[in-house]
């Protein structure tokens, strides 16, 4: 039976790593060998300190500061030598199947040409979160950059597959991060996450060179876990959405090209702050307002320090 690594990245996620190492340990038998690497970001919260022992071999990488996800995705990576790589957000916990249904598929003749498997998400209410996303277009990232996805759906689809209940298995652009079950080979192949998305859009990033390499990416219904969603970001949305705003940023630089890029770019960084600026308080909300400036401020400042506007 070929393996899996799982790789785990922890910043300040409190209880929520142990919750989901155990619930690893429970399917212990669904793959083998079933390895667990946790990679922790300087987190100060003694998240990462006397981890219950998953009935797994368990390795834990501290990190003097936080690398971001990718850089530490990465790091983690290199740790194992399994076929299959599952890099587990840990703000989640795996349901019975989460890792013998993925590993059954990509070893099938159906799943041979599928470089990058998720599953089926459940949120805090038990509902079926909307964990599937399109490639977004210049177009669609300046209309949501404005909050057109909003308003005109239709014409402006949204990031995510609302439109589309997730019941079914079903061949998509890209998976959300949270469970991202790749290919070792396909992995190395593409030279692992881009490190200079920090966090955010690395994993829409490598879904789509997969997919210009020709693997596709599979949403799988049958198998499920629980993800709270948000993880430790809920508590700091101004530094969730600098971070987020800027990696828009460079996946824009990076995947178009000239008057597509240019748009984008002015769209993010001249409007999409007025747009937020207005929803926030037109809803009454003065602490979103103020996140919204905070979190901009801090990307202009970020934009001019030397490097930064690079691909």
């Amino acid at each position: 039976m070929p393996g899996i690594d799982i790789v785990i990245v922890n910043w300040n996620s409190g209880n929520q790593l142990r919750e989901c190492l155990r619930s690893i340990g429970n399917l212990v038998g669904e793959a083998e060998p079933l390895t667990v690497t946790v990679v922790d970001n300087a987190s100060c919260d003694g998240s990462a300190d006397g981890l219950p022992e998953p009935s797994c071999p368990l390795r834990v990488i501290r990190n003097r500061a936080n690398l971001g996800f990718g850089r530490a995705s990465n790091l983690g990576a290199r740790e194992g030598s399994a076929d299959y790589l599952l890099f587990l957000n840990p703000d989640t916990r795996l349901h019975p199947g989460a890792l013998s249904i993925p590993l059954g598929f990509m070893e099938s003749e159906t799943g041979r040409h599928v470089g990058i498997c998720g599953v089926q998400c459940l949120d805090e209410t038990g509902g079926v979160a909307r964990c599937c996303a399109r490639f977004p277009t210049a177009w669609r990232l300046v209309g949501q950059a404005l909050g057109l996805d909003r308003l005109f759906p239709r014409w402006i689809p949204p990031h995510f597959l609302g439109e589309w209940p997730h019941d079914s298995d079903r061949d998509v652009d890209q998976v959300i991060g949270a469970f991202f079950f790749v290919r070792r080979a396909v992995f190395e192949q593409l030279g692992g996450f881009d490190e200079r998305f920090f966090v955010y859009y690395e994993d829409l990033d490598f879904a789509l060179r997969a997919r210009r390499a020709g693997w596709g990416s599979r949403y799988l219904a049958g198998a499920r876990i629980f993800h709270r969603g948000g993880g430790v970001s809920r508590q700091i949305s101004a530094r969730r959405l600098h971070y987020l705003t800027h990696s828009k940023l460079r996946y824009a630089r990076k995947h178009f090209a000239g008057i597509d890029a240019f748009l984008v770019s002015a769209a993010v960084l001249l409007l999409e702050p007025l747009a937020r600026s207005a929803y926030a308080l037109g809803r009454g909300r003065p602490g979103e307002f103020a996140d919204t400036w905070k979190a901009f401020g801090g990307l202009y400042a970020s934009l001019c320090r030397p490097g930064e506007n690079g691909r």
